[in-house]
């Protein structure tokens, strides 16, 4: 390091002003006048008046160091007191906000400038306090807990643009917040988003003229918040909150800003005689798209039925939106820049390519997740099950080696977190192959309970009785649940075969061959569908046809026997095995 430079502990603040463009777009000349007097008669004397030193002024905000955290805070709330007062002495101008950002952290010295991470965070702070807010990171957080009258709120562990992990932050809700505030809504201080995709599900507008309904349409937003908080991968705003926001009309861009949430659930019910319509959409608040809306229509003879109906096709509807919303996400961004979460939608990404490159990618992009966040159970949970399709569909150099690992990545990953349901679906689906059905069926059934709304679980419960136990006909309700559950997943040619293969097992063949034509049309499904095609034609005395789905089996698998299929499918019951390799035999399917 240059002998003009030394690195030192710092208490650091970083401030600017809420919607400043929006405030020069509107009044250019007087928002810079107003604004450049709050610097000079407010915000700066007041650093030199805490004990603190100017480090840079530039534009709409200010960069300064503090003798200590506590001195640093101080300044923020004495600062945010002040500035409140003056925009109240000014009611017919737009008031001017700051939010503010205080860390303690490791800072390089040049000159009388600041550089490093420390520099880096505390402004990243800043942009997540909200208006009028006052955001701590936990380093700073420690140095004034007990010794300021404020009372700061534990804002959880949240994302940062451009930190690598997740950070702790800490925020004061101030009082001063302007704008108009629905009752019992918490604006000030605007909690900034966590490290998941969030989403508040807002009350349903009851649209019936009906007071009546109005229990309808609350237990219709409700439920939706229940079904959608089983998700692990989702952050849900509770009903106290989201549903204070009851009114004719609201702007779901600051309704997300004030509640810390990217995405936002609305809808409304409407009533006549005995019929009732819903409808429902789901909005990405960064840019007000609608990602997915429907309406839906029934008859209110048993409204309990109904209510929950409507809720399970809006909760299938919006977590695979998010989901792929997500994902394109993070395929946007620069590699350097991902952090853990979005690591693991990368991966996903990924996975989701029935090739050998994209799931080696896929593996790649957990473990870099978890070497960011060792703690973090989805991405083990997902390391683990991408372990387990590599062994299932040939990736594997040595397979015992990697259902071991992912066997103790499944294991990790609830040890961490008993309730991720991926890491009980990945060790259910290793019990199969290992024969332990019990064994299997338990862990699914724990992945079911911990979120109904699984469909992968649900598949796996199915497949456990007819793979594992050769019981096709308690499999198939499993395999439906899935389906219906996830009508958009990009494994859903694998649910449609497998289905099909039970269908086979029970003489349906008509039905087994729909399926498995509808899974030979996914562009990622393989050679697989195509052979459980072949064995359905076959039984259906369809030979010829068969033998063409043998034929475009093997075009893309030309390794493809019935001793590498039995090969794939070592564990499969005896009852399953016998009743398909006969049928393949007859297809053409080469020994």
């Amino acid at each position: 390091m240059p002998d003009s430079t030394q690195r030192k502990l710092a208490a650091i603040v970083s401030a600017d002003v809420v919607g400043y463009s929006r405030l020069m777009q509107a009044d250019e000349a007087g928002t810079h006048v107003r604004l450049q007097a709050r610097f000079r008669d407010l915000v700066v004397p007041m650093i030199d008046r805490f004990g603190g030193r100017l480090i840079k002024q530039i534009g709409d905000g200010v960069l300064a160091e503090f003798s200590s955290v506590v001195s640093a805070a101080d300044w923020a709330l004495a600062v945010q007191g002040d500035l409140a007062r003056a925009n109240a002495d000014e009611p017919d101008a737009p008031d001017i906000e700051f939010r503010i950002g205080v860390n303690l952290g490791d800072v390089i010295v040049d000159g009388t400038e600041l550089y490093g991470d420390g520099v880096n965070l505390v402004t990243r702070l800043q942009e997540v306090a909200g208006a009028c807010g006052v955001c701590l990171s936990d380093a700073a957080y420690q140095q004034v807990r007990g010794k300021l009258q404020a009372e700061f709120l534990d804002g959880g562990r949240v994302a940062l643009k451009n930190i690598t992990r997740p950070t702790q932050v800490w925020h004061w809700p101030s009082p001063n917040a302007g704008g108009t505030t629905p009752a019992g809504a918490v604006v000030a201080g605007a909690p900034p988003r966590p490290d998941k995709p969030s989403i508040a599900v807002l009350p349903f507008d009851n649209m019936s003229g009906d007071p009546e309904q109005q229990f309808f349409a609350d237990g219709i937003a409700e439920d939706v918040i229940t079904a959608l908080s089983r998700f692990r991968s989702l952050f849900v705003i509770a009903r106290n909150s989201s549903f204070t926001y009851r009114a004719d009309a609201v702007d779901i861009v600051k309704v997300a800003e004030e509640l810390g949430v990217r995405y936002v659930v609305e809808g409304s019910v409407r009533k006549a005689r005995d019929r009732v319509r819903i409808t429902a959409q789901l909005i990405d608040a960064d840019d007000g798209n609608h990602l997915w809306a429907d309406r839906f229509d029934g008859n209110l003879d048993d409204v309990f039925d109904l209510q929950d109906q409507i809720t399970e096709q809006i909760v299938v509807s919006v977590e695979p939106e998010i989901g792929a919303r997500e994902r394109e996400r993070s395929r946007r961004k620069p590699p350097d820049n991902l952090d853990a979460w979005e690591l693991l939608q990368r991966g996903l990404s990924h996975s989701y390519h029935i090739n050998e490159k994209d799931h080696l990618e896929a593996i790649r992009r957990f473990r870099e997740a978890i070497r960011l966040d060792p703690e973090f159970a989805a991405a083990h949970a997902y390391l683990a099950y991408s372990f387990w399709v590599a062994v299932l569909v040939g990736y594997a150099e040595d397979k015992d080696r990697d259902t071991a690992t992912a066997r103790a990545a499944a294991e990790l990953a609830i040890s961490l977190d008993p309730n991720e349901p991926v890491a009980r679906l990945a060790l259910g689906r290793i019990h199969i192959e290992a024969g332990e059905i019990d064994l299997a069926i338990a862990a699914m059934r724990t992945a079911i309970s911990i979120n109904p709304n699984f469909a992968w679980a649900h598949f796996g419960l199915g497949y456990a009785h007819l793979y594992g136990a050769g019981r096709a006909n308690e499999s198939l309700p499993h395999f439906d649940a899935a389906l219906r559950l996830s009508p958009r997943d990009p494994w859903r040619w694998r649910e449609l075969m497998i289905k099909g293969m039970a269908l086979r097992a029970l003489g349906r063949h008509d039905e087994a061959i729909e399926n498995c034509r509808q899974a030979c049309q996914f562009p990622n499904r393989g050679a697989f569908p195509h052979i459980h095609l072949a064995a359905a034609l076959a039984e259906a005395g369809r030979l010829a046809e068969a033998n063409a789905a043998i034929n475009e089996a093997r075009r893309i698998q030309p390794s493809l026997t019935l001793a590498t299929y039995h090969e794939k499918f070592a564990s499969m019951h005896e009852t399953a095995w016998n009743s398909i390799a006969e049928s393949l035999r007859r297809a053409g399917l080469p020994e």
